[in-house]
């Protein structure tokens, strides 16, 4: 960081601490990344704002514990500065720690300039971002860490690839017996004969299997608790998903059209753009935009295996 960008760093935390006490947000978010010095973060913070360090690895988690703050990982990976922060809101709203009515304060930016964004929200009030509000937690039927596994599962086909192609995927998470019947198993199931252990998403072991299983067509199924129900999978929902954007394809069609039919959230990925958008009762939540630009934290994208 340049002492020029080292210089401004100071003033963005205080104006954020006090934009945050004269909004009264409930949490202020920050990527630990981009915060050289947390204890000034931390003392600028006063209550009722709850300080919630974003982490995108262990060393962010150790830097959290010094200053005595919570911190949340998320997936590190080259995202737009409205990127991050949907991913870590995201993920914020599923675990419980925004709700609905919620103001809350946002610092990131991008690598090597330290923090040069601040963001205000009202939960509720941003619907690209929070049309989830007023539904059921995502955690209702879906274990988090499932829902968290395969956002990232997601997050690293958008930025890897495989073998150097761009891929496409979709992937229907929880509601499994509604969602078997509007849908048909392809020819090939990868995962028929395996043992449910074997084939749950949040054993590490299955992570490259399934990003492989990728690029053939058809959809994931895959219950709450992580367990892979069938890949390759053709849905026949019975109720179409409405508002869709124009441009979106077949794939994020079938997305609302899935939610819309069951209680179950779906994850798409772009084959042309990279775009990870989460769906839920027939329409998007959230759409996370992929960037061109390194990682916030200074180190290079996930190369292409």
């Amino acid at each position: 960081m340049s002492k020029t960008d080292h210089d401004f760093v100071g003033p963005i935390i205080e104006a954020a601490a006090s934009v945050a006490t004269s909004v009264r947000a409930r949490v202020l978010f920050a990527y630990a990344s981009a915060v050289e010095d947390l204890s000034m973060l931390q003392e600028a913070i006063a209550p009722p704002t709850k300080l919630l360090l974003v982490s995108r690895n262990a060393r962010d988690e150790e830097r959290a514990a010094e200053v005595s703050a919570e911190s949340m990982m998320v997936p590190a990976f080259d995202l737009t500065r409205m990127g991050q922060i949907k991913v870590a809101t995201l993920i914020a709203f599923s675990q419980g720690m925004l709700r609905a009515g919620d103001v809350f304060v946002f610092l990131s930016g991008m690598t090597g300039r330290g923090i040069d964004t601040l963001v205000t929200m009202h939960v509720g009030e941003e619907y690209e971002l929070f049309q989830s509000v007023g539904q059921p937690k995502l955690t209702e039927h879906i274990r988090r860490p499932v829902f968290e596994r395969v956002l990232r599962v997601a997050l690293e086909l958008a930025h890897e690839g495989r073998e150097g192609k761009p891929v496409g995927a979709l992937f229907v998470v929880g509601d499994h017996k509604e969602v078997i019947k509007c849908s048909q198993e392809g020819r090939i199931n990868p995962f028929r004969g395996y043992t449910e252990k074997e084939r749950n998403i949040l054993d590490d072991s299955i992570g490259e299997t399934v990003k492989e299983i990728a690029k053939l067509d058809g959809a994931f199924l895959i219950k709450g608790t992580g367990v892979i129900v069938s890949a390759c999978a053709i849905l026949r929902p019975a109720i179409a998903g409405e508002g869709l954007s124009q441009g979106l394809g077949a794939r994020h069609a079938a997305a609302a059209a899935i939610t819309a039919s069951t209680k179950s959230i779906a994850i798409s990925l772009s084959e042309s753009t990279g775009d990870v958008r989460v769906w839920r009762r027939g329409s998007m939540i959230t759409e996370i935009e992929k960037s061109a630009r390194p990682l916030l934290d200074g180190t290079a994208p996930p190369s292409v295996k």
